[in-house]
């Protein structure tokens, strides 16, 4: 039994000593310490062995045990060590070496525009509110005073889903939405992306951004929507910016207006960009029609409003002086980068 269990720890320790990995050490112990291993097998057969010499074998097993287990963490340590030189080795750092630069991206222009809008009316005290761009014909139409068979419809001439089902060509559902809750006064901006069948040019997009406002109120009047967008033209392109109203003709308003803004390249006095007429068109706007205010149960009698809408792509354009409205849809990171 001495010359086995000798035998035992012999071949233990050399195959330790040999061990280059932690997990062939791991092996070794399961093979000479386990449940099944070397050592308990001794054990398991102790009931072969006088009984005046068990205490004598039980004590030579348990020392072979010992001497097993000392070296095989002596050499699990020197292991340990030598796998954690090697790492450091393999990752050290040169910290003379110029560092990466991140590549950190920023905002859109067409978001860096729109935070300023944002801003701009938030200050006046207006709410920011959002709708579906998958819109009812009703509210896209109709309860903006555009019936069907009217003129209005064939020139946006949009994308239908199905007869009652579009997608939206302007943010004004919002307003009509908002009208419809009868939570007043209002005084909101809706900016979104909107859809018409254009074709695609310098100037137009199937697919663009609005930015619409309403304000409703009883005793609102035209020189509110007079001084209101004049302030809005003053934060966003100078305080020497002046506006000029155009009449026009929108299906919702009435009376309605085209602004212009004074050229704030050239003062007013005329240049390329502003084609030489000093001035620039903006946005349209107008006083809520009264037939609006009816199809969404608001009395016409006691309240009135006015109303907006700018482009979002047209104030990027000429807030950066941008020639060609597909450079924004791109991607192209030469062009973003500069803003």
């Amino acid at each position: 039994m001495k010359e086995r269990l000798e035998k035992i720890k012999e071949e233990a320790l050399k195959q330790i000593e040999s061990s280059e990995a932690l997990d062939k050490l791991n092996d070794i112990r399961v093979a000479y310490l386990g449940k099944k291993g070397e050592l308990t097998s001794v054990l398991k057969g102790m009931k072969d062995v006088a009984p005046e010499d068990r205490p004598k074998v039980g004590q030579m097993v348990n020392e072979a045990r010992e001497i097993i287990e000392a070296k095989l963490e002596e050499t699990r340590q020197a292991l340990a060590r030598k796998a954690r030189e090697a790492q450091m080795k393999a990752e050290i750092i040169d910290v003379t070496l110029p560092a990466r630069k991140a590549n950190v991206g920023h905002s859109h222009p067409n978001t860096v525009a729109l935070e300023e809008l944002e801003r701009i009316f938030v200050g006046m005290g207006y709410e920011v509110v959002e709708g579906p761009e998958i819109e009812y014909d009703e509210y896209n139409f109709t309860k903006l005073n555009i019936p069907e068979g009217h003129p209005a419809k064939d020139e946006q001439d949009t994308f239908y889903i199905n007869k009652d089902i579009v997608l939206r060509t302007q943010t004004s559902p919002v307003q009509a939405r908002t009208m419809e809750k009868g939570k007043l006064p209002i005084r909101m901006i809706s900016p979104g992306r909107v859809f018409r069948s254009d074709e695609v040019d310098a100037t137009h997009s199937p697919s663009f951004h609005q930015v619409e406002g309403l304000v409703i109120d009883k005793n609102i009047t035209f020189a509110d929507l007079k001084g209101t967008l004049a302030e809005f033209a003053k934060e966003l392109f100078g305080e020497d910016t002046k506006v000029k109203f155009r009449p026009h003709h929108f299906p919702f308003t009435e009376p309605s207006a085209e602004m212009d803004v004074s050229c704030f390249k050239c003062g007013g006095k005329g240049c390329r960009f502003c084609k030489g007429t000093g001035w620039i068109e903006i946005l349209g706007c107008g006083m809520v029609h009264p037939h609006v205010f009816e199809m969404c149960g608001i009395d016409p009698e006691v309240y009135t409003g006015f109303a907006f809408g700018v482009g979002l792509e047209r104030i990027a354009l000429l807030k950066y002086e941008i020639d060609d409205m597909r450079l924004l849809y791109e991607n192209d990171v030469r062009f973003l980068k500069q803003f």
